[in-house]
């Protein structure tokens, strides 16, 4: 298991409270108390899932009344696992898990659309530079993902299919983030891999590698997937929704607050915010790993228009599951409580 490796200090104890929880057996039945959501995040200190530490030291969740305990997981499909068995109420994750869910029968939905970019990077080894170029080369490679059934794994296969290599000509490693990502990079364990900030940044400032692409804009997401790639989100499950609608708006009321506040305030703001053992690579590198990925957010957690349908379309062209499968995407997704923020 590779769960607690390369996780900071405050992120690895988020992690290590996950075992209270399970033995607490969380609520996501739609009984108990109403204001106090559990969240699970595909890594807390990822620039792509800031938002949900920094709306909690911004105090918008207590300012909305609402008791939220944050908990992380290295990848997202470890944290969706979390949300389908009952031990969260909430993921902070990548919105394509919601389609993923739902051909599996169950229904889950985007409440707060974080982004309308993947915020992605996929870099290759200064050693493996020469032979890689561009997806076309990925056959016979190895190529790092956070997780096995993770959005980076997703998204690295749909870059392979697209340029007419198959999945099976190239092998997708677990490496995780930070630090179990960068360590394989160096090792030659992996030739290269998709990763987001603090990650990128640290690879690019040891010179270990470099960027093949780059979806952390708009621009750059759309060139690489062909239209808005909506990502990191707050998804739930819907019955839980349903259930707890005043909940769920204190949630979108203090996250949408969190979304403007950081289009207005520098990165340098935002990184003093932060848990200062997010810095991994000093104060400045960090603040240039925001400013990078900054383009990536929403400032109104709207779901951006023909972003589902580019999900879908991603998804499609490399999983079986829903290559012959009808998605209901209006389910996928709820704009009823951002569109009620103020």
């Amino acid at each position: 298991m590779r769960r607690h490796l390369g996780i900071p200090a405050a992120a690895l104890a988020a992690t290590l409270a996950l075992g209270t929880l399970t033995a607490c057996g969380g609520d996501s039945s739609g009984s108990g108390s109403g204001d106090k959501v559990k969240i699970m995040v595909g890594g807390l200190d990822k620039v792509i899932y800031m938002p949900a530490m920094l709306t909690q030291k911004l105090g918008y969740f207590k300012d909305e009344g609402v008791d939220v305990e944050l908990l992380t997981e290295p990848a997202g499909v470890q944290a969706t696992t979390s949300l389908v068995s009952g031990d969260v109420q909430g993921v902070v994750g990548f919105y394509d898990h919601t389609l993923d869910l739902q051909v599996k029968g169950k229904m889950v939905e985007s409440v707060v659309q974080f982004s309308h970019a993947s915020g992605e990077v996929e870099v290759v080894s200064n050693k493996a530079a020469a032979e890689i170029s561009s997806p076309k080369d990925f056959k016979g490679k190895k190529l790092g993902v956070t997780g096995l059934g993770s959005s980076t794994d997703f998204l690295t296969k749909y870059l392979a299919v697209n340029s007419g290599v198959k999945t099976e000509e190239f092998t997708a490693v677990a490496v995780g983030a930070g630090q179990t990502f960068i360590s394989a990079l160096q090792q030659g364990s992996i030739d290269g891999g998709m990763t987001t900030d603090p990650t990128v940044a640290q690879i690019l400032d040891k010179k270990l590698g470099k960027v093949l692409i780059d979806m952390r804009t708009p621009e750059g997401s759309k060139a690489a997937l062909g239209g808005p790639y909506p990502s990191s989100s707050l998804y739930m499950n819907t019955d839980w929704v349903n259930g707890h609608k005043e909940t769920v708006q204190k949630l979108a009321n203090a996250f949408v607050k969190t979304l403007q506040w950081m289009s207005t305030h520098s990165p340098e703001e935002i990184a003093a915010k932060m848990p200062a053992d997010y810095a991994q690579g000093g104060k400045e590198l960090y603040a240039q790993a925001i400013k990078s990925t900054l383009p990536m957010f929403t400032t109104d957690g709207v779901m951006p228009a023909d972003g589902p349908e580019t999900v879908e379309r991603v998804l499609k062209a490399f999983n079986p599951n829903l290559q012959n499968a009808t998605v209901d995407l209006s389910k996928t997704f709820t704009t009823e409580f951002v569109d009620k923020v103020g």
